[in-house]
């Protein structure tokens, strides 16, 4: 695999609250994008880094692929939480996360909130993830159109995440892997600012560059239609 991976404060907020993290040996990744009142956000989305990246990190772990992904999905939920219960602070934080675990020719998707992961595969993107947001759930249920929930006021309103109930059950997808696919995880400070299609423009344009050039192309992207929000990227591409 070749992996590259960039995170960017963005043009407006003053502190970063996304975080992610990376073991290309295990085949591990992970972004999360925390949300919750002054430093709650940034806390709740290193937590969950770290609790998922003990489990992939530390030795293989004997679980099939899901099940090791339920489990330490599950124990970041767990500690996000019992962290915010603990500190007055931080009651109420809360983060999104989307991993990819890439296992021989098997990849495994999985996501709590509006976190993202595409593939690219042979000149075309496909979003693997579907946001849990309100106006997501919307467009699904045929109540509003994709062009209607891009400006509503609600499109920051998520429906689920890590740390903010007791439990959380994560959206898994097991895919199969291609020579050449091109995996992107990222927060939506990405997504906000640079649609489906220039993504895909980026990436077929550049698709025989280095994954890291293109990890900072997305990001200056990003900062360039208006760096809203804190950026964050990893590519993984399968060589």
């Amino acid at each position: 695999m070749e992996v590259a991976a960039l995170t960017d404060v963005g043009r407006v907020r003053s502190a970063n609250e996304d975080a992610y993290g990376l073991c290309a040996e295990a085949g591990f990744f992970v972004v999360c994008d925390g949300m919750g009142g002054a430093a709650a956000g940034e806390v709740a989305s290193q937590v969950a880094v770290a609790a998922v990246m003990e489990g992939f990190c530390q030795g293989q772990s004997p679980e099939s692929p899901r099940q090791a992904i339920v489990s330490s999905i599950g124990s970041a939920n767990e500690r996000v939480f019992t962290h915010a219960e603990k500190e007055a602070s931080l009651h109420g934080m809360g983060t999104t996360l989307v991993a990819l675990l890439v296992r021989g020719e098997q990849a495994w998707v999985a996501h709590v909130g509006d976190s993202r992961c595409y593939r690219f595969r042979a000149g075309t993107l496909e979003r693997m993830t579907q946001d849990h947001s309100l106006v997501d759930e919307q467009v699904r249920l045929g109540q509003m159109t994709q062009a209607e929930a891009d400006v509503s006021p609600f499109r920051n309103v998520i429906t689920r995440a890590i740390g903010t109930r007791e439990a959380v059950t994560p959206d898994i997808e097991e895919v199969p892997l291609e020579t050449g696919d091109l995996f992107l995880l990222c927060s939506d400070g990405l997504t906000k600012e640079v649609s489906e299609a220039h993504i895909a423009e980026i990436l077929s344009e550049n698709s025989s560059s280095d994954v890291q050039v293109l990890c900072k192309r997305l990001i200056e992207e990003a900062n360039a239609a208006g760096g809203s929000d804190n950026i964050t990227a990893i590519l993984v591409k399968i060589s």
